[in-house]
């Protein structure tokens, strides 16, 4: 199984631990370097059009992590492709994986925030219409150098050619919150799945899981990885997981939840999400591994996506996460 990082490039909302958009970009490519060297197998950046995140163009930064890496697969997580010109995104990510020597990956979504869609003059009654409009385009980009298209959202195009190509068909990956049918539409299209595990107990996903599966049968293709990204994070101890995590983990999830009408986040609550059954993936080494282990017994995946920087986590904390996620964590996941 793949083990790999995602990251939204959290510079939080002011007050302990914020940091300027320049220094955790700074930071980020210092992480994409530490992940490789430790042998982890995949790093992710999401868009977000935020004050309290600094990853608003995957491509450009997952661009200049290229530069400094060379065998590290580089994806996005997600583009919200609902509110961007599929061609746009295909140009870049074509790019991308020129420069990296084939290590481009688009994980599509439609994304959790809003804030996208009144930016670039889209219409949040078009939600679902937007992203499965845009997600034909992207794959018809991919399949075909020269494109006839057609939609209600996007001008069309007739015998049109997008530059540059990629080397090889470019791998564009489902971001899915838990909704069945944009479940069953990706096994249908034959496209990967990545689960976004971020709450409640991950084998409540497992219908899931075998929705994908099935639906990829049913469409003709060959079988297809799944992948889980979840919050979480690895020290030397538990207390010391706990200790270091929960202050920005509950300053970012208490200031979400007034915005969403979530209770504010409490340590019995923290607890729960953390325990054997939670979507929380946190603890020691051996913890952390056996919850990653389980999720992959009991889901099927083939790829696990840990997201330490929830909120502003220190730098040095985060890079020892990395350490020993790829140094501690991934040998003992391989060995259960």
């Amino acid at each position: 199984m793949e083990l790999g990082l995602t990251t939204f490039a959290e510079v939080g909302s002011g007050g302990t631990g914020a940091v300027s958009p320049r220094q955790r970009l700074k930071d980020l490519l210092e992480e994409v370097v530490l992940a490789e060297q430790v042998g982890l197998d995949v790093y992710g950046v999401g868009e977000h059009h935020r004050a309290d995140f600094a990853a608003s163009a995957p491509a450009v930064v997952l661009s200049a992590a290229a530069a400094r890496t060379s065998r590290i697969a580089l994806t996005s997580a997600v583009t919200v492709l609902s509110s961007d010109d599929p061609v746009r995104v295909f140009e870049e990510f074509a790019t991308l994986d020129l420069i990296s020597d084939g290590r481009a990956e688009v994980m599509a979504g439609r994304g959790s925030f809003t804030e996208s869609f009144p930016l670039f003059g889209y219409d949040l009654a078009d939600y679902d219409d937007l992203f499965v409009e845009k997600l034909g385009l992207l794959l018809a980009l991919r399949d075909s150098e020269t494109v006839n298209w057609s939609g209600r959202h996007r001008a069309a195009l007739t015998d049109q050619s997008v530059y540059p190509r990629p080397e090889r068909p470019l791998p564009i990956w489902v971001g899915v919150g838990g909704n069945p049918e944009s479940v069953a539409r990706a096994g249908l299209l034959g496209l990967p799945m990545a689960l976004a595990i971020i709450g409640g107990q991950p084998a409540r996903f497992a219908p899931l899981a075998d929705l994908h599966r099935r639906a990829v049968s049913e469409g003709g293709h060959e079988p297809q990885p799944i992948a889980v990204h979840a919050h979480g994070y690895v020290a030397d101890t538990e207390d010391r997981a706990v200790s270091e995590f929960y202050p920005s983990y509950a300053a970012a999830m208490t200031g979400l939840g007034r915005e969403r009408g979530w209770a504010p986040m409490n340590p019995q609550a923290f607890d729960g999400l953390r325990g054997p059954g939670g979507s929380l993936v946190l603890g020691n080494p051996e913890q952390v591994a056996e919850k990653i282990a389980g999720m992959r017994d009991t889901l099927g995946i083939e790829r696990f996506m840990l997201h330490p920087s929830v909120g502003p986590l220190p730098h040095n904390q985060v890079m020892r996460a990395i350490e020993l996620l790829g140094t501690k964590v991934a040998p003992l996941v391989e060995q259960a």
